[in-house]
């Protein structure tokens, strides 16, 4: 079996952006599976996006600004949507 190469950066900014994105993400997928937590997986899954978008722009990465970019829009409607009910 082959070793894969190891490409992108580690210990720099984007490094520890992504890993902090990759956090608000998996803990707002926690959320999701409580239906009354809901709310606090659309913001940790908002902030995460918005924090992926950032490395993708730091590694100049179009499909994770896409991605990330309509994925937090989906978010942020929402996360206004949750909030104007209430």
């Amino acid at each position: 079996m082959k070793d894969i190469k190891k490409i992108t950066p580690k210990g720099d900014l984007s490094w520890y952006v992504k890993w902090i994105a990759t956090f608000f993400i998996v803990t707002g997928l926690m959320f999701r599976s409580n239906m009354f937590l809901s709310p606090y997986d659309l913001v940790l899954s908002f902030i995460g996006t918005v924090l992926w978008t950032f490395v993708g722009y730091l590694w100049h990465d179009r499909s994770l600004i896409v991605l990330n970019t309509v994925c937090s829009t989906i978010l942020m409607f929402g996360i206004i949507k949750f909030y104007s009910v209430f």
